[in-house]
């Protein structure tokens, strides 16, 4: 049976694994689904529908699953669905969707969510992505893997964060940040690329090289971006272009493709 102190209230239309935990005065509502190994702490609140996978860790007074703080809500049935192994940490309010997109805001696998975090409805979070302290993700936002945003950045709704992209303490982003790039302040503005996260990350000399030609391409040529985007396509079909370029240059490209706010430059 699940180990619930006896101070938590937990209604009978919730799911909890069998090795669940729940701590002091938490409160869990129907339509939750816990998976095994979750630990769930003093004072947190989880409404449904929500699912949460196995092997997550949430800290004391976390906010999981409420409504959408959308004034177009008008009750409809959305959820919020978590992953395995997260770190969600004390105070994070994790919102659910709304009709206007999927209806589903989703948090993935191996992520370090910390504290005072606030995610909106209908954000997609992939996955091993660092949320520092009080950033804000608005309604729509989406962020790829292995994304550190840092603390106190607020990102504006609909912005898309590529995978292996970090931003910086306090920005303000307003556009989309292309995958592996590095940005940050107010007005945001491009400052290099990753390339500490990258070797974090096993990529080889080669591959950061292809990185760095991108990111010269991209930003320090004086290129127009359809005609940056042309060079960076041409990496691609290079006979030295390393093991794993090709995933690389094609996902900066279809990441840019799919742009609608416009990137930063």
């Amino acid at each position: 049976m699940p180990q619930i102190h006896p101070t938590a209230i937990v209604d009978a239309g919730a799911e909890l694994d069998a090795d669940v935990v729940v701590g002091p005065y938490a409160v869990i509502g129907a339509g939750v689904k816990v998976g095994a190994g979750t630990t769930i702490a003093s004072h947190v609140t989880i409404d449904g529908p929500t699912v949460i996978g196995r092997d997550n860790r949430i800290f004391a007074h976390a906010a999981l699953g409420g409504a959408p703080q959308d004034m177009k809500y008008r009750g409809e049935p959305t959820a919020l669905h978590i992953g395995d192994r997260n770190t969600i940490r004390e105070f994070c309010t994790l919102n659910r969707g709304t009709a206007q997109d999927e209806g589903v805001t989703r948090i993935g696998d191996d992520n370090w969510i910390m504290a005072y975090v606030h995610v909106a409805h209908d954000v997609q979070v992939a996955n091993r992505t660092i949320l520092a302290n009080n950033a804000t993700l608005a309604g729509h936002v989406h962020v790829g893997d292995w994304v550190i945003v840092g603390g106190l950045t607020g990102v504006h709704q609909f912005c898309k964060i590529g995978a292996h992209a970090m931003t910086g303490f306090q920005s303000h982003v307003s556009q989309d940040v292309p995958p592996f790039m590095m940005v940050t302040g107010h007005p945001l503005a491009e400052h290099g690329f990753n390339i500490e996260g990258l070797r974090r990350r096993g990529f080889s000399r080669e591959r950061i090289a292809l990185v760095k030609q991108m990111h010269r391409l991209l930003y320090r040529e004086g290129l127009t971006l359809e005609r940056a985007k042309e060079a960076i396509a041409a990496l691609a079909a290079d006979p030295a272009c390393p093991e794993g370029g090709a995933a690389d240059v094609a996902l900066l490209l279809d990441f840019l493709a799919a742009s609608k706010r416009g990137i930063v430059r």
